[in-house]
């Protein structure tokens, strides 16, 4: 049974410790945000955020998991309103859409740590796999995520959710 904080919340999985963080996540406690891809790490589609670290959860097992904190992309921002977000509309990086919360992970993740990141450190911190090809826009993007992030310009809001949740009004 491994207890971790997913989301800012204390959660308790009844899996065994060998499954990975990805199916624990989808699966149990229904956050599909984050993707499958690949399966072994490779592509960056299952990325979240552990311990301040982006990291591919398809190949942290659960037990790896125990004790730590991870946030998926739901809990980077409910409402869109992350600058990685909004910079990634802004800059129109998102095509198919299935790479981009893993992506978002990674670069928020890149960004907390540098929000001033050259195009060498983003091709570092960003290897997820874009089919779409959006390489360029998604380094305009999270370029521009970090000039919000220190101050030095400001994103109209992305639309919010088109998706009301029961009882929310």
């Amino acid at each position: 049974m491994a207890r971790l904080t997913v989301n800012n919340q204390p959660v308790q999985y009844r899996l065994d410790d060998d499954t990975p963080l990805l199916w624990a996540l989808r699966d149990a406690a229904n956050l599909t945000g984050t993707k499958y891809g690949c399966g072994t790490g490779e592509c960056g589609a299952c990325m979240v955020i552990v311990d301040g670290q982006a990291l591919p959860s398809c190949t942290l097992l659960l037990g790896e998991a125990e004790g730590r904190n991870v946030t998926t992309i739901e809990g980077l921002s409910g409402d869109r309103s992350h600058p990685v977000q909004q910079a990634l509309v802004a800059e129109q990086a998102i095509q198919c859409g299935f790479c981009t919360p893993g992506i978002v992970m990674a670069a928020a993740a890149l960004l907390a740590t540098n929000a001033s990141p050259t195009d060498e450190d983003i091709g570092r911190a960003i290897t997820n796999i874009c089919r779409c090809g959006t390489y360029p826009r998604l380094t305009r993007a999270i370029q521009r995520a970090g000039r919000v992030m220190r101050g030095e310009e400001t994103l109209s809001a992305a639309p919010p959710p088109a998706v009301v949740a029961p009882g929310a009004g």
